[in-house]
């Protein structure tokens, strides 16, 4: 084993600091997004043309890995599936945060975020494919995480409140953060609806990913429907030929900014910290996102921070990691329950077979060793992308 850790060091920085400085990049990456696609909205970039542009380069930038590392067979039946992923987990996902994001302010659509993993708990609950057990622990946490997250959106879409903070200086690049013809409740409303979107694409995604095992294919599909379905809408509602222009180097780099980088190696970024950490390891650092979005923003949009936003995003901070607990809580159990029926049922073979039953114990230690490492979550129940 030390062999392998050895073999994973780069620079002579072990794994586990790896992934931990992987997470910390991974975060500021996310975050610029957040305050790159505000400022695009700023300079005017239509809502439309932002998530055509970002996903045309991110499936150029996919379709090569999915294409020499995926060749699995693909079925009308799966074009089915994969539009309706698209329009749920890009046109609506994609479209609500823009459109939040209009009216409300990088740092608070990136806490409304952080309710993601609640909603999609309540989701696979409501459809049984997750269990709730309220006479456990594990099972109280969640549901109690789940009802904080509500109760954080709510304050955050229902009560603005006084100006906690806000800089007094003017910059360059400083902008409010919400204009007097933006509506902030709305806005709300708007994110709301793109972590509901969110929430639907992961737990669709789940059963998709079982009969179709090709998480790249998943994703590169996915974002050819995503495209054509933004460019039917906006052949109705964007006729504009001056809106698909660039008409400034820094609306160009906003673009490219969303579609290599959010879209492009953090997608890639993430998917390895799934891998090698796993998904609950990924969820944890979602709050430094916020954190890092506000300072951003603050530094670059001149954003101020309402009271009812702090108590929201804090109450949703909270309801994430009740959640991520009672997943942790659960996956305990399962393991300790596993170790035990294996030692059980090795136990009774050894004493049947007599001597050679230490070798059927130790294999059974192994396999419940083996299910001790799973990770917290399914992958297919992390988001494989940020917005």
């Amino acid at each position: 084993m030390a062999d392998s850790g050895e073999g994973r060091r780069v620079c002579g920085m072990p794994e586990k600091a790896q992934l931990h400085v992987a997470m910390l990049l991974l975060q500021f990456g996310y975050a610029g997004f957040h305050v790159v696609s505000r400022l695009a909205l700023n300079m005017g970039i239509s809502k439309l043309v932002f998530p055509v542009y970002r996903n045309i380069i991110a499936l150029c930038l996919l379709v090569p890995f999915a294409y020499f590392l995926e060749k699995p067979q693909l079925t009308l039946n799966f074009v089915v599936q994969f539009f309706l992923l698209a329009l749920c987990g890009i046109t609506a996902n994609q479209g609500f945060y823009l459109l939040g994001l209009d009216n409300t302010s990088p740092t608070f659509a990136s806490a409304i975020q952080n309710s993601v993993p609640a909603i999609t708990f309540a989701m696979a609950a409501a459809l049984r494919i997750e269990k709730v057990r309220l006479d456990r622990r594990d099972g109280v946490a969640k549901v109690a995480g789940t009802l904080a997250c509500v109760a954080g959106a709510s304050v955050i879409t229902l009560y603005k409140g006084p100006t906690i903070f806000g800089p007094s200086g003017g910059g360059g690049l400083e902008l409010a953060a919400v204009g007097g013809d933006k509506n902030w409740t709305l806005g709300c409303v708007y994110l709301i609806g793109h972590c509901l979107s969110w929430s639907g694409w992961l737990v669709l995604q789940a059963p998709v990913l079982k009969k179709y095992p090709a998480r790249l294919s998943v994703t590169s599909y996915t974002c050819f429907f995503g495209v054509i379905q933004f460019l039917v809408i906006a052949a109705f509602m964007e006729r504009d030929a001056e809106a698909w222009k660039f008409h400034s180097g820094s609306e160009l780099f906003t673009i490219l900014y969303a579609g290599f980088i959010a879209s492009g190696v953090a997608f890639a970024v993430q998917i390895w910290c799934i891998d090698r950490g796993g998904p609950v390891f990924v969820a944890v650092y979602q709050p430094v996102q916020t954190l890092v979005v506000a300072i951003m923003a603050s530094l670059t949009l001149g954003e101020k921070f309402y009271l009812g936003g702090i108590i929201g995003a804090v109450l949703i901070v909270a309801g994430l990691y009740l959640v991520l607990w009672g997943k942790s809580e659960e996956r305990a159990r399962v393991a300790r329950d596993a170790v035990s029926g294996g030692d059980r049922e090795g136990l009774l073979v050894a004493a049947a077979a007599g001597g050679g039953g230490g070798g059927i114990v130790r294999s059974a230690g192994n396999k419940a060793a083996s299910a001790a490492t799973q990770p917290l979550l399914l992958p297919s129940s992390t988001p494989t992308d940020n917005v």
